[in-house]
């Protein structure tokens, strides 16, 4: 989730500038010691906080670092009588201005940064950190490139977006559609999560068919977001994912609902930056009006004893003037993070002392007081104790795994209604989706069947609970030419309706059903083959699709082995050879049944024939025999017997 903007200009001319400094040997591996080491329990230790104050993320965050802060301060069975001090510095939404004040801890001391906000001047104050071998741990910056390898001294306290888009693409896998739109703020944050959501989706057999960005908000204009939306909706797919953050966002959702794409048959689903907006306010919010029926993704928190206590307190640290986000609750962790690693430090012998590089002290030409800057001599032993710290927080378990994720990165799935929220399960990398906590699901073992995968009945744009379709027939899309026979011989097969573009019978039958199965649209156009007077040759027709002509052909055509060797053939759905059709009617049956095939016709055909073969015997017979002479009602007897 990021709140921030980021000046690209101002930031290209700082990376310049201190890629000049730091690589042309500013920081030399020699250094020479410019304080004694202090006692290994000192009194007061320094740590620092860079975010935006105004923005949702950083109110939140403001307050619950300092509600960390005294909480730690008066246990004295953490640090032992030490005590933290906390010097916050706004960044202003600026990434220039970042910078800057994250210098400022460099002349203090500071042995820990928490922070930054945004992703885009994580990436650039953690060259500063690696140099002066500063921890920085980031509660909020989810940008999937910060990697451990470049940034070694970057600690990620909170959950990866590459686990979000991994449970993005797992929703769209599991209500069975293939292609969806990305609409995403157009900073390292958003493309590095949008690139995550193709990887997440090429797993599952998905895609990205379309993604657009939108500028920092200091460019971008009412007029900008409807020009996006109106490209988005003359797309086929209308599964519309939006990773933004809250100023980008709500003015996407403001302009979807203006221009109908919060009626039924879209689906939005929005990443966490929309649940830490709708936690954060201290009531229902009049714009979730907006976005009825939407998905949304919230950042997965463990419930506890010691986190519903933290939410009862929390009216009274805020004045009831905001609400808790799961930001929030990582912005404490992150507090007791480094108490616990700080505890560790000192009782492995660690000393907290600064040393200035030889050339740095001499480099005093100007005015940047490049002098002041020193380098953590402990930097890497504590950055060792923060990722091998494993404690209970208010999040859940705070353990980080050999990537340097948190340990169990799980996801809440929220569906937005009128009323409110309603949550319809969850997602976790460890099983999936579920209805059931994931807490409860890790102490079982993981199983990943479609059957486990499930959710809560949603809620969709429209207020259907009916599934959408989640595509249309794009706009100007182009068609497939399907080759359709005509015949004049056997019509029940197929055949062209005479001053009419539609083509009837079994064969349009079975394709169109088949088309109509698929979960994505095929927009087609049948075109008759032949002239109506005589059967056309049906090797012609398969031919046609060789030269282009046709995209596909659909009749009663015989697969030959020579045509097979030039285009493919569906699985046959008739059977060729000789068959009598009859019509049938249904009769009731009864024990005479037998009789029903003796009718008067055949009773009299009987007779006759009966009587003939009577006569038949009597003329061979009655000259020879004596039983056929005698009077005639004695033959006649003797013939009928």
């Amino acid at each position: 989730m990021e709140n921030c903007l980021s000046f690209k200009a101002i930031m290209k001319g700082v990376w310049l500038l201190f890629l000049f400094v730091f690589n042309y040997g500013v920081f030399a591996n020699v250094a020479v010691a410019v304080s004694t080491n202090v006692s290994s329990r000192p009194a007061f230790i320094n740590i620092g906080g860079v975010f935006s104050f105004d923005s949702t993320i950083g109110k939140v965050a403001k307050i619950a670092l300092d509600a960390a802060v005294k909480d730690v301060n008066s246990d004295s069975s953490v640090l032992k009588g030490t005590k933290l001090l906390l010097t916050m510095q706004d960044s202003n939404c600026s990434g220039f201005t970042g910078i800057v004040e994250v210098l400022k801890f460099m002349e203090t001391d500071t042995v820990a940064i928490i922070g930054p906000q945004s992703s885009v001047l994580a990436h650039l104050i953690s060259h500063v950190a690696n140099e002066l071998q500063v921890p920085l741990i980031s509660f909020s910056a989810t940008d999937p490139t910060l990697s451990s390898l470049q940034f070694p001294f970057f600690v990620r306290a909170t959950q990866n977006d590459l686990y979000q888009m991994n449970a993005v693409a797992e929703i769209v896998s599991h209500y069975g559609w293939r292609d969806v739109i990305a609409i995403y703020y157009d900073d390292d944050y958003g493309r590095n999560g949008i690139a995550a959501l193709g990887e997440g989706l090429a797993r599952n057999r998905c895609r990205i068919s379309y993604k657009v960005g939108i500028p920092p908000l200091q460019l971008v204009s009412h007029d900008d977001i409807t020009n996006i939306l109106v490209k988005v909706m003359s797309q086929e797919s209308r599964i519309i994912v939006l990773h933004a953050n809250r100023g980008s966002g709500l003015m996407v959702f403001s302009v979807a609902k203006y221009l109908g794409m919060m009626d039924a048959g879209f689906v939005w689903i929005a990443t966490d930056w929309l649940s830490s907006v709708l936690d954060s306010s201290s009531s229902h919010p009049s714009f979730t009006m907006d976005m009825q029926g939407v998905i949304v993704l919230r950042q997965h928190t463990a419930d506890s004893r010691r986190k519903r206590d933290f939410f009862s307190r929390w009216n009274k640290l805020s004045g009831g003037s905001f609400g808790l986000s799961s930001y929030g609750l990582y912005a404490y962790d992150s507090v007791w993070l480094i108490a616990h690693a700080l505890d560790a430090y000192f009782e492995q012998g660690g000393t907290i002392s600064f040393s200035n590089d030889s050339r740095l002290t001499n480099a005093k030409d100007g005015k940047l007081h490049l002098e002041a800057m020193s380098i953590f001599d402990g930097g890497k032993l504590l950055l060792e104790n923060i990722l091998r710290t494993q404690f209970i927080g208010l999040t859940g378990p705070i353990h980080f795994i050999s990537d340097r994720s948190l340990i169990h990165p799980a996801y809440d799935v929220i569906n937005v209604f009128e009323t409110g929220l309603r949550r319809i399960g969850y997602w976790s990398n460890y099983s999936g989706l579920s209805v059931i906590p994931p807490e409860t699901l890790y102490m079982r073992p993981p199983n990943r069947t479609n059957e486990n995968q499930k959710l809560y009945t949603v809620i969709w744009p429209g207020d259907t609970v009916q599934k959408p379709r989640g595509w249309v027939f794009p706009n100007g899309a182009k068609q497939l030419l399907i080759g359709v026979p005509n015949r004049v011989s056997f019509r029940e097969f197929v055949t062209h309706v005479k001053g009419t573009d539609i083509m009837k019978g079994f064969c349009i039958d079975v394709f169109t059903a088949a088309v109509s199965l698929l979960p994505y649209a095929v927009p087609y156009k049948f075109i008759p083959f032949g002239d109506g007077h005589r059967n056309p040759s049906y090797s012609e027709l398969v031919k046609s699709i060789t030269t282009n002509k046709f995209d596909a052909v659909v009749g009663d055509i015989a697969i030959f082995t020579n045509r097979t060797k030039a285009v493919d053939f569906t699985q046959p759905f008739t059977e060729s050879g000789l068959v009598v059709v009859v019509p049938f009617k249904k009769l009731s049956s009864s024990g005479w049944s037998f009789l029903r095939p003796f009718t008067f016709e055949m009773w009299s055909v009987t007779c006759v024939f009966f009587l003939f073969v009577g006569a038949v015997v009597w003329i061979l017979e009655h000259k020879q025999n004596s039983e056929f002479r005698g009077p005639p009602r004695k033959q006649l007897i003797t013939i009928l017997w």
